[in-house]
């Protein structure tokens, strides 16, 4: 008897498994927490490798990061992979760790599920897929963001009973103090800068040419970055140096946001004389004060305003900054209009040395560039994306259409760039130098 095969074609697929991830959070980076973040972390990796049907992905966690801001760095590369077509199903301990402002947590809930992808909240016994799922979801998120807000009451009531009684509420990072235990203590080192600051400002340096000067000293920030006009000047209005200190200078706007926001009398401050050691006397901080006040009156006239087509369309090839407008010679017939470097103006040849861009030679270049005979700052707007100044007398332009132009310019000489009034004035105040004996 022959034998007889019978080839039985396949009638169902065979179920894939889930591709399955957890997202674990918690919201300050005391040990304790983190303890809880890396249990999380270990819990859902078991149980996620111990399912048969799930294919194990990943565990996103999120580390010191409150549940109100979507902004958390793995929450967003979470959705990120999500979007990417990476994830079946999201695992999560429960509303509240996986967002407790509202609208976020429905919002990113509604765009998973549109991608097909689930979020079960264990705590809550919830799949966003189910049929009752948003409806719930809806409701118990409404839970959390109250409770969230419940917990930001409790700590503004405790920041504010800190302060009335002359506690601060966090720690205190400033430039010429160690901070520990509630206490500041100086650190000499640091003390000695502040205290040529001051002396720098009162014997007539502005704030720019400090920063410049710290800078070319090599002196570094308290978090080792760059110094700035700002942060000179935050240093010279601070009363912590005088061994002041006021409390409550600013608070977070609403739980939701986060936002911290200068106190401009919205809540009361609290003054406190004599908490610490002192770095600066009095007389000095009170004299820097004035002059400070002084400088402002005298800064204090109306500019016209310097935007135009070119802002922030120049980029400097040597550091990356902006290019922005300078008149030198302001309020006189003579003044011109030159394009330099934000870092040259700002920080100094050291920092940067691009070469400044007279204007009148900049349109003349985009004219070219462009092909007209006359400049047009609206096709300059239409068609230029971006002017990269490489090197020096070399501007590269990169039109919107993908399309790009090169073109070398020079300054005409000195000799060649005076008109004849100028080289009568000049000669008229040679004459004079004769006739008063000084030439």
């Amino acid at each position: 008897m022959s034998r007889k095969i019978t080839k039985i074609e396949r009638t169902a697929e065979l179920p894939s498994r889930q591709r399955v991830v957890a997202y674990a959070r918690v919201s300050c980076g005391k040990d304790e927490m983190l303890h809880s973040l890396a249990a999380q972390v270990s819990f859902y990796s078991n149980l996620i490798q111990s399912n048969p049907e799930w294919e194990y992905v990943g565990v996103y966690a999120d580390e010191a990061e409150t549940g109100t801001k979507d902004s958390r760095p793995e929450f967003q590369r979470l959705i990120a992979d999500c979007r990417a077509g990476c994830i079946d199903l999201v695992l999560t301990k429960s509303i509240s760790r996986f967002a407790r402002n509202t609208i976020t947590l429905l919002a990113t809930v509604r765009e998973l599920k549109d991608l097909g992808v689930g979020v079960s909240f264990e705590e809550q016994n919830l799949h966003s897929l189910s049929g009752d799922g948003e409806l719930m979801l809806t409701i118990l998120a409404s839970y959390a963001q109250e409770e969230s807000r419940s917990v930001s009451e409790n700590q503004k009531w405790r920041i504010h009973k800190n302060y009335s009684e002359g506690k601060p509420s966090n720690n205190i990072r400033i430039y010429g103090y160690a901070y520990s235990k509630g206490k500041l203590t100086v650190i000499p080192k640091e003390a000695e800068v502040v205290r040529m600051i001051f002396a720098d400002y009162i014997s007539g340096m502005g704030k720019n040419a400090i920063m410049k000067k710290l800078t070319r000293l090599g002196i570094p920030t308290k978090c080792g970055g760059r110094w700035s006009e700002s942060t000179v000047g935050s240093i010279l209005t601070n009363e912590k140096f005088i061994g002041d200190t006021c409390l409550q200078k600013g608070f977070i706007a609403d739980h939701i946001t986060k936002h911290w926001k200068p106190n401009s009398g919205e809540l009361p401050k609290y003054y406190v004389e004599g908490s610490h050691e002192a770095i600066i006397d009095r007389e000095t901080f009170e004299a820097v004060q004035a002059e400070m006040t002084r400088r402002a009156a005298k800064a204090n006239h109306p500019r016209k305003s310097t935007f135009s087509e070119f802002s922030g369309l120049i980029t400097c090839g040597q550091c990356g900054a902006k290019f922005r407008k300078k008149i030198n010679g302001i309020g006189t017939k003579y003044a011109k209009a030159t394009w330099a470097c934000a870092t040259f103006t700002y920080r100094g040849k050291d920092q940067c040395g691009a070469k400044r861009i007279p204007e009148d030679i900049l349109k003349a270049k985009c004219a070219e560039a462009l092909g007209v005979h006359e400049y047009d700052a609206e096709k300059l707007k239409a068609k230029v994306a971006v002017i990269a100044v490489p090197d020096d007398g070399v501007l590269v332009f990169t039109f919107k259409d993908g399309t790009g132009r090169t073109l070398t310019w020079e300054n005409p000489s000195r000799r060649n760039s005076w008109t004849d009034e100028m080289k009568a004035a000049a000669r008229e105040k040679v004459k004079e130098g004769h006739a008063n004996g000084k030439c």
